[in-house]
């Protein structure tokens, strides 16, 4: 039987008979699980009303909060939980997530480290609480939460994606590079891995390597306009201009247009020596004047000296 056949297999049943509880809880996990949020927690919130004592009814009802992103009822679901069965280990470490969205670091940590008292090897709880030492810009207890999780989980790709950015930004290249190499090894589709090897490559001034990571990172994210932009300006100062024209044109069919992709296109147009579509392209920018990142009157005064 599908999901959606047991969700109306039991909606039939609570229409039946809208006392049966154990029909009413199955239908509001599965219709969590299966992404009917606001249905789910009308069932979830009427069981808390004739069971609030019941732990795992505010555990569930934290975890729809959540999923809908009202991480002040999640954390009061959860509080609630935990007051009702103090070693709710799944309500603890969802509430340190729930402290984290809300920058609650020092309660986060706290949660985190009662799940570290019970399982010493529980790789995602390292993980969490280097995030939050992240989050804080404290990159020294951060890389030793990091590397630990690593040392439990070597696969776990965010631990070294996160120990790249703190070495990036630490000012360590090699050993960011190598951190964001590990990420592609295991997950060979992770764009941002090649976007922040780009970044690094292009501050070191190896344009080649930039404009390969860029062109990767685009692959893997056709709508990473960020990534068009740069990649179109590298090319654009290494002379590569069919190319720029090439790349741009890509973003203005796959990304939102904007006045930034707009002037660029004009940039590379007339790189290219295309000035007709250099100018049609900025006069499209000045009519974008609201993603416009240069000044409306720059802009104009650039294209009355094209005309």
């Amino acid at each position: 039987m599908s999901k959606l056949d047991k969700i109306e297999e039991l909606q039939r049943l609570i229409k039946a008979d809208s006392a049966n509880f154990q029909a009413r809880r199955q239908l509001a996990v599965l219709l969590m699980d299966s992404g009917f949020n606001d249905e789910a927690l009308q069932h979830l919130t009427y069981l808390s009303w004739n069971f609030n004592e019941d732990e795992g009814i505010h555990y569930n009802l934290g975890i729809v909060y959540e999923k809908m992103k009202k991480f002040r009822k999640a954390k009061e679901s959860y509080l609630k939980a935990i007051e009702l069965e103090p070693n709710y280990s799944d309500a603890i470490y969802n509430l340190g997530l729930v402290h984290t969205e809300l920058r609650e670091y020092n309660e986060a940590i706290k949660c985190f480290e009662k799940i570290i008292a019970e399982d010493p090897d529980d790789s995602n709880t390292y993980f969490n609480i280097g995030l939050v030492y992240f989050k804080q810009k404290d990159y020294i207890p951060a890389i030793e939460y990091l590397q630990r999780t690593i040392d439990l989980n070597d696969e776990d790709l965010y631990a070294h994606f996160y120990l790249g950015n703190i070495f990036k930004e630490l000012g360590d290249k090699d050993s960011a590079i190598e951190k964001f190499e590990k990420v592609i090894e295991i997950a060979p589709n992770y764009s941002w891995a090649y976007f922040n090897l780009a970044s690094i490559y292009n501050d070191e001034g190896q344009t080649e390597f930039a404009i390969e990571n860029l062109r990767k990172t685009i692959e893997m994210n056709p709508f990473d306009v960020e990534a068009y932009k740069i990649l179109t300006k590298l090319l654009m100062k290494e002379k590569y201009y069919d190319e720029a024209v090439e790349v741009i044109n890509s973003a203005l069919s796959e990304c939102e247009e904007t006045g930034d992709l707009d002037y660029l296109a004009s940039l590379a147009y007339r790189k290219a020596g295309e000035k007709s579509k250099g100018i049609s392209y900025l006069e499209k920018a000045i009519r974008n004047y609201q993603t416009l990142s240069i000044s409306v009157q720059d802009a104009k005064n650039e294209l009355s000296k094209l005309k």
